[in-house]
């Protein structure tokens, strides 16, 4: 089971090694990542997306909440809510494929980066689908390089 958790943690050095020290302690690899300040600067958000057993994961978030520095655990597995992911990936590009490139990445309201004579960085925004569309439809022009930050969600309530 895939879960996706929201956690507000007090702004201070060492809480995401404790966080994350929390998931390997219990065999669990973080699928995803994100941590900013909220509209509170002493506060911080994470988004974590992880995969185990629903029991497992019960636990893990019982001890999150166990946890000095944290504020609140949501788990919104399950929940309305909204999430996005922002990816740079790096294709090659030629005056073959440059205008089928460019239409792709309009289609899927993609942003133009940077543009050289052989290459083109596109910056995407989306959630994991569109992300994985997008992928998977540059993948024939070869993708040279893929930074992804991880995603972040918020509760619709």
């Amino acid at each position: 089971m895939r879960k996706t958790i929201s956690v507000l943690v007090e702004n201070h050095f060492g809480v995401l090694t404790h966080v994350a020290g929390l998931f390997s302690a219990r065999g669990f690899n973080i699928d995803s990542l994100a941590v900013g300040e909220t509209e509170d600067p002493t506060i911080s958000r994470m988004t974590i997306v992880a995969e185990g057993d629903e029991k497992t994961l019960e636990q893990v978030k019982k001890q999150l909440n166990r946890l000095i520095d944290i504020i609140k655990v949501i788990d919104l597995t399950g929940e309305d809510f909204v999430d996005r992911e922002l990816v740079l990936v790096k294709v090659k590009i030629g005056n073959k494929n440059r205008s089928e490139i460019l239409q792709i990445s309009d289609t899927f309201q993609a942003k133009i980066d940077d543009v050289k004579k052989e290459m083109v960085v596109i910056e995407v925004t989306g959630d994991q689908n569109k992300i994985k569309s997008f992928i998977e439809i540059m993948k024939p022009f070869g993708i040279t390089e893929i930074v992804r930050t991880g995603r972040i969600a918020m509760g619709r309530k």
